[in-house]
């Protein structure tokens, strides 16, 4: 019935074994290093196309914009192995009618375990602790004296799927005092997510911590500059798990090299990995991790099961579970029954 094509693997083996359980469904690889005619080749006769959503994994003619979607006539759904569509021209697709998913929450318990432990390794310089105990370090402990994650006041900025469980667990296992901004949500709903509501400004001069849990988008791109860097606490630790260039690396390395900030943990870039001479990359207040916040088994397992399933019950005629893009649903279905017929 449909072809479903997916870039080089999904996160987790078991996807390929759901899939199999619909053997009506046509399911190609295709490999970021065959032959990029090949690749288009192939997509211009896809219904689905799979592919990860971090855009420094994918070669730049099998990202999803104008060009792309004008070779692949019959593609009806993009989706992301994670929560993030950075490879995805989301207006493009809209015009298309192409219908854009993701995995929204598979990968929440690992990202926000990992935000939760940068904050705690930041705050008692771990990292350095055991990188000059190694190097035959003779000093005084107190050195490395940090302060307690318990009680301090947590910025969450994007209270999601991630965000709300980094509250959760920063509220209820550290007694601390959560805020959050979500331009996308109620007060009422803030808060019932585990976080007070209060506006990005006030955020920055409370909190000991930020955390960023939001997409990439036009608003995020840069929201993190100078002069947000600048409005921070004195001392406030910096913490980043979702996407790179959603913060100014330039204007954090002033920020810290200052000691305006105490901190900061980064798991995202603009260019990833970033070179071993980066700036930040040589300050040792800072933990740096190559976007791997969201690679334990477990959340690929997760991402790899909602993947298949989600595009299996959009071909069987269900209702996407984690559309992100919404208003071209109707589009999409009128599409959908062009080119498929209509779903059993």
């Amino acid at each position: 019935m449909a072809c479903i094509t997916y870039l080089n693997s999904f996160s987790a083996p078991n996807a390929l074994e759901i899939l199999e359980r619909c053997p009506e469904h046509e399911v190609v690889r295709i490999a970021g290093d065959a032959p990029i005619e090949q690749s288009l080749e192939i997509l211009g006769r896809t219904h689905a196309y799979q592919c990860v959503g971090a855009r420094d994994e994918v070669p730049l003619p099998l990202r999803v914009g104008p060009e792309f979607l004008a070779r692949a006539p019959e593609l009806l759904v993009v989706s992301a192995s994670g929560s993030g569509v950075d490879v995805f021209d989301l207006e493009a697709c809209t015009k298309a009618g192409v219908l854009a998913v993701n995995q929204a929450g598979a990968n929440a318990q690992s990202v926000a375990e990992h935000a939760l432990a940068m904050m705690i390794a930041v705050r008692r310089a771990i990292v350095r602790a055991d990188r000059v105990l190694r190097t035959g370090w003779q000093g005084s402990r107190l050195e490395f004296m940090g302060t307690d994650l318990a009680g301090k006041t947590i910025g969450i900025v994007g209270i999601g799927n991630i965000g709300t469980r980094l509250a959760r667990i920063c509220g209820g296992g550290f007694s601390c005092t959560v805020l959050a901004v979500d331009p996308f949500l109620e007060e009422t709903e803030i808060e019932q997510r585990g976080a007070q509501s209060v506006t990005f400004d006030e955020l920055l001069q409370r909190a000991d911590i930020i955390s960023v849990h939001t997409p990439l988008t036009s608003d995020t791109r840069g929201l993190f500059g100078a002069d947000a860097f600048a409005r921070m606490k004195a001392g406030a630790v910096f913490i980043n798990t979702a996407r790179g260039s959603i913060h100014d690396e330039a204007a954090l390395a002033d920020a810290l090299a200052c000691d305006h900030l105490g901190g900061a943990g980064l798991d995202v870039w603009d260019v990833e990995p970033p070179q071993p001479d980066h700036r930040l990359m040589q300050m040792e207040n800072v933990i740096a991790t190559p976007h791997v916040a969201g690679c334990t088994s477990d959340s690929l397992h997760n991402m790899a099961e909602h993947a298949a399933t989600q595009l299996l019950d959009i071909f069987s005629g269900k209702p996407p579970a984690r559309p992100v893009n919404p208003e071209v649903l109707p589009k999409f279905k009128k599409r959908y029954v062009q080119i498929l017929g209509s779903p059993h």
